[in-house]
């Protein structure tokens, strides 16, 4: 099935499209905003991506750009949404790369033919098929480009071995990752002498995350084996 990633953040809008590009039996996923869609565009290798323009933080030209600029999602077809009827902004788009534009507001129907025409021109294999990298899960999206781990909306900025570990973590989520599998994974080496070097680094993320987590607490020690990532989260327990 045609896998599209729908990014805007606006919500109605947002399941305006999915209902209707379910109803035409492609496979949807969606995203409010630009980080989290950038992330599930590298995670979910989807066939199309419909973008939109103006969001706040981090706009459509932007998330663009970086869809272009990376080697895993460089091809995807994107269809660009936009209340901005003036030229300039569409050689903008087009400039980075978008493949097609739609002003808003726009009839569904012309949607579904501007996406059906887009797939059929690249006739490439369905990006779905291939192996994908884990980068946004439940509550936590990884932002490569500036070391940082959104949580529901809230940015907090890592070192680049603290994101290393994150990343390990996400890549694994749900299950345990054993201090030997982190040390070997990020640090190129297993010692027991150094497993208090983990301890620091885990103490000091779990300190960043929690400034950004309303609470919940995404990491859990599994004493004598490791650590565990948990993406939705667990309430802090009060005492």
């Amino acid at each position: 099935m045609v896998k599209i990633l729908v990014i805007d953040d606006d919500t109605a809008i947002n399941e305006l499209i999915k209902v209707n590009l379910e109803l035409a039996y492609y496979k949807v996923v969606t995203a409010l905003d630009g980080n989290k869609g950038f992330a599930l565009a590298k995670q979910e290798l989807p066939d199309l991506i419909v973008l939109d323009v103006m969001m706040p933080e981090v706009d459509g030209y932007t998330v663009a750009k970086r869809i272009r600029e990376n080697k895993s999602t460089k091809d995807i077809p994107i269809i660009m949404l936009t209340a901005l009827n003036m030229l300039q902004n569409k050689v903008q788009g087009f400039n980075i790369g978008v493949d097609d534009y739609l002003v808003k507001p726009f009839e569904m129907e012309e949607l579904l033919v501007r996406i059906k025409a887009l797939l059929k021109r690249s006739n490439n294999i369905p990006k779905s098929f291939v192996e994908k990298e884990v980068l946004t899960q439940g509550d936590i999206t990884l932002i490569p480009e500036t070391y940082s781990i959104e949580i529901n909306g809230k940015i907090a900025k890592v070192t680049p071995i603290e994101f290393d570990i994150v990343n390990l973590l996400m890549q694994n989520y749900g299950n345990m990752v054993s201090s030997a599998k982190i040390l070997n994974d990020v640090w190129g080496y297993s010692s027991d002498d150094a497993v208090e070097t983990i301890r620091v680094h885990m103490r000091h993320i779990r300190t960043k995350i929690d400034k950004i987590s309303n609470g919940k607490k995404y990491i859990e020690t599994i004493y004598g084996g490791g650590y565990r990532l948990i993406p939705d989260g667990v309430a802090e327990k009060t005492k």
